[in-house]
């Protein structure tokens, strides 16, 4: 599919560019509407939500035509219809269990999973780095690329037209996390992005344990390359690791590890 070098026009008062976009590009742009379902969707912004930063630089593009700023929305558009869909569907839930089912059903690794069965990795635009590192395939373009097309869906028709299209999406996840299935393992996680990245596996040492043997308490530290990136505390040494990768996953863009890391 062709990227277009610009197809900026101008940006109105909301923060939303009205883009002009030439017969080919359009032709594609409807085509991969019709394939998500969301006909009614300005082209403008289906295109700008295809936008990765990484092509924008390459071709000179101005900051804002990238695909950040549908992003941004997208994420609180999603995180708002997935709150409503388990409060509803849940009431026995107390807030902590919510939480847990949102985290799981939002997480970069399932927006990725989705984004990838709707083949969305083929309609982004790359720059040419970005490309040869294998950025179509990469999680956290593809998570975010869903975030921004859900932007784009909620600027076009509002959140009675973004609601249907993410739980269409996302209803299977929140049913398996409904039934005990899918809930968060950090560690798994962050061994995923690590190996995905080149990494080296983390490592988890023991800095601490307090506590009577009926009662203890442990403190660890997860390692990548001797370097602490990550720590928790835990009644056990799964729940403290558990704890430390969480932390990790938190404080850590994985996408940008200092190089060394990669080694």
């Amino acid at each position: 599919m062709k990227c277009l070098d610009s197809a900026l026009g101008t940006l109105h008062d909301p923060g939303v560019f009205e883009m002009e976009l030439d017969k080919d590009r359009q032709t594609d742009l409807i085509a991969l509407a019709s394939r998500l379902g969301i006909g009614f969707v300005d082209l403008g912004l289906l295109h700008q939500s295809l936008l990765h930063s990484s092509y924008v630089n390459e071709h000179d593009l101005p900051e804002l035509e990238g695909n950040e700023r549908l992003e941004f929305l997208g994420d609180a558009v999603l995180g708002l219809v997935v709150t409503e869909e388990l409060y509803r569907r849940f009431r026995e839930k107390r807030e902590g269990e919510l939480s847990k089912f949102k985290s799981v059903v939002v997480s970069r690794k399932v927006l990725a999973e989705k984004a990838k069965q709707l083949d969305l990795g083929r309609w982004i635009c790359l720059g040419k780095g970005e490309e040869l590192t294998g950025g179509r395939n990469r999680r956290s373009i593809l998570a975010n690329t869903f975030e921004s097309v859900v932007g784009a869906i909620f600027l076009s028709g509002g959140v009675e037209r973004a609601r249907p299209f993410i739980l269409q999406h996302l209803y299977e996840e929140i049913d398996k996390v409904s039934s005990g299935q899918g809930l968060r393992d950090y560690k798994s996680e962050l061994q995923e992005r690590v190996q995905q990245e080149g990494g080296k596996l983390p490592r988890y040492r023991v800095v601490d344990i307090q506590g009577p043997d009926h009662d203890k308490w442990y403190k660890i530290e997860v390692l990548l390359d001797e370097v602490v990136i990550g720590a928790g505390s835990g009644k056990s040494k799964k729940s403290a690791e558990q704890a430390a990768a969480k932390e990790a996953l938190l404080r850590i863009p994985i996408d940008e590890m200092p190089e060394a890391w990669n080694a």
